[in-house]
């Protein structure tokens, strides 16, 4: 039965509305305002008004609790430095849903998502890197120089290559080990030792 539920299935699986409301928080926690559908943004509120709330408290398990729900360190650090203490005299109402007009496209009505009251972002400079002490030269080493290979002039041609018989070359011994074994008493040779 779907009695008492009061949110908005958005159309999706359920997975992909946590993704798509999730998405939503960072974007307005981020630019401080969204434009969206008039549903996707009331739903995005409600969300929103609830990491509010838990920033508020400032704790760790706070912030572990916007990690959860947000999945982002970044996101969670801007909701307890920067939003909540804007929002602190504030017992609800963080964000305000104003409706904006209808997409030409399909006509779904549009909607901007916004905190209540005007959050500035502040950005931390980022601490100069110390500058390393140059490092002395090291002692250049001799490289022992190889002897440079004469360029070749002519490659011979296929003609005049000769082939030496295989004959020629002498058949070396192969060591101990199953395969030799097997090997000579395939080829004879273990009777002559």
């Amino acid at each position: 039965m779907w009695h008492r539920k009061r949110r908005r299935r958005l159309g999706v699986t359920t997975h992909h509305r946590k993704a798509l409301l999730r998405n939503l928080v960072r974007g307005l926690a981020l630019n401080r305002q969204i434009e969206t559908t008039l549903a996707r943004a009331k739903e995005a509120s409600r969300l929103a008004d609830r990491m509010v709330t838990i920033a508020k408290t400032g704790t760790l398990f706070a912030r572990r609790e916007l990690i959860r729900h947000l999945g982002s360190p970044d996101v969670a650090r801007l909701f307890i430095e920067q939003i909540a203490p804007r929002l602190q005299d504030r017992n609800g109402g963080y964000t305000r849903v104003l409706k904006t007009g209808f997409r030409p496209g399909d006509g779904a009505q549009k909607a901007l998502l916004e905190f209540s009251v005007p959050i500035e972002i502040i950005e931390k400079e980022k601490k100069a890197k110390k500058e390393k002490a140059p490092k002395a030269p090291k002692p250049a080493r001799e490289k022992a120089t190889a002897p440079k290979k004469e360029e070749k002039k002519d490659k011979p041609s296929k003609e005049k290559i000769e082939k030496k018989p295989e004959a020629e070359k002498p058949d070396t011994e192969k060591r101990g080990g199953f395969l030799s074994k097997l090997r000579r008493f395939l080829t004879g040779d273990e009777e002559k030792k």
